[in-house]
């Protein structure tokens, strides 16, 4: 098992009533679950985003924590949160990472393995 290690899941949701599609408009919310899978306390400092929609238009976010916090984890703690993004088309994916800092002073990245954000398969 490694020292700094966090584990990411995420699990995606068409957010239908917040959605435009006659303006080019979808929203998505994100549900993300960080485990501390490493031996070592460490803290989620700041975020960098990807996001690409289905023409291929990228948007970079980055900024410090997540929703607000900045979550210290024991290992074996996790933190959860919900977060969302609009975009223009209705698909598109997300990947990213998470900079962290152990509390033996250790910097590393977490990467945020990419995901699908898609509306929902509908049957007419």
């Amino acid at each position: 098992m490694a020292a700094y290690e966090f584990t990411v899941t995420v699990k995606t949701q068409y957010l239908e009533e917040q959605s435009d599609p006659s303006r080019s408009h979808y929203v998505f919310a994100y549900a993300i679950t960080i485990v501390n899978t490493g031996t070592v306390p460490a803290q989620l400092i700041s975020r960098h985003w990807v996001i690409t929609d289905a023409n291929n238009h990228v948007e970079e976010v980055r900024g410090l924590g997540v929703v607000g916090h900045q979550p210290f984890l024991q290992p074996g703690e996790q933190f959860e949160y919900t977060s969302g993004t609009a975009m223009k088309t209705p698909q598109g994916t997300m990947h990213g990472e998470y900079f962290c800092v152990a509390e033996d002073g250790e910097q590393f990245d977490v990467r945020i393995p990419e995901f699908v954000l898609s509306l929902p398969r509908t049957l007419h």
